[in-house]
């Protein structure tokens, strides 16, 4: 197979992945939250905070300051809308994780 070929897969494999119940459950979300921009500001801030939170390499205080993180957007959190959002982006990347991981695997691809 060539690699245009396996380009052309890859382009047809993104579509079934578009049609996933995963994805369009991600989208629908993300367009309900997105009728709020205010809103959708603070869940952006959220998930940029968390983002640097999770991928600082200063662990000596980590737990104690997740634990702050948390309880700042427990609120926040309890937003049914902000919620569902978060829950669907979240499944949809566990999604593309499972994935990566099953193509790096077969593929015999070491990336240790």
């Amino acid at each position: 197979m060539s690699d245009s070929e396996i380009m052309e897969a890859t382009k047809k494999f993104a579509a079934v992945i578009r049609e996933s119940d995963t994805y369009r459950e991600y989208l629908d979300q993300r367009e309900k939250i997105k009728k709020q921009p205010e809103l959708y500001d603070k869940v952006n801030e959220f998930r940029q905070r968390n983002f640097d939170l999770q991928n600082e390499s200063d662990s000596e205080d980590l737990f104690d300051r997740m634990e702050a993180f948390e309880q700042e957007y427990m609120k926040f959190r309890e937003n049914p809308l902000v919620e569902d959002f978060l829950r669907a982006e979240l499944a949809f990347c566990r999604m593309m994780q499972e994935v990566n991981i099953l193509i790096t695997a077969e593929i015999d691809f070491e990336y240790e």
